[in-house]
């Protein structure tokens, strides 16, 4: 496949048709380098066309805590009282500064993911 920027929809679905056949190429061959180029246009295409939107940051926390199998009181042990953790799981409390850093940090929560507005 001859690469070219991807503009258009037909040129899109052209370039996922050709990810697929070149998908398991072996890297530093002409196919893995094809493979590599082609996946960085489609994610720019996609970016441009399909952008995602940032999640909720309590429900973001409380995925991450499923993820890591946290309970209220691991959470509690992170951004300090356990009364605290309830009242930002339930959105009766703001997350501080200090929390969204304590959050990155120990949970590895993007901060612009935490500093939404909520």
């Amino acid at each position: 496949m001859k690469l070219k920027p991807i503009k258009t929809e037909q040129d899109y679905f052209q370039a996922l048709e050709r990810l697929e056949l070149i998908f398991d190429a072996k890297p530093e061959t002409k196919e893995g380098d094809e493979l590599e180029i082609l996946g960085i246009l489609l994610e720019k295409y996609e970016d441009e066309h399909f952008p995602m939107e940032l999640p909720d940051p309590i429900e973001a926390i409380k995925f991450r805590m499923e993820q890591l199998d946290y309970s209220q009181n691991d959470l509690a042990e992170v951004i300090g009282l356990k009364s605290r953790a309830s009242e930002i799981l339930n959105k009766k409390r703001k997350l501080s500064l200090d929390m969204i850093r304590k959050l990155t940090e120990k949970l590895h929560i993007p901060s612009e993911v935490l500093i939404q507005a909520y």
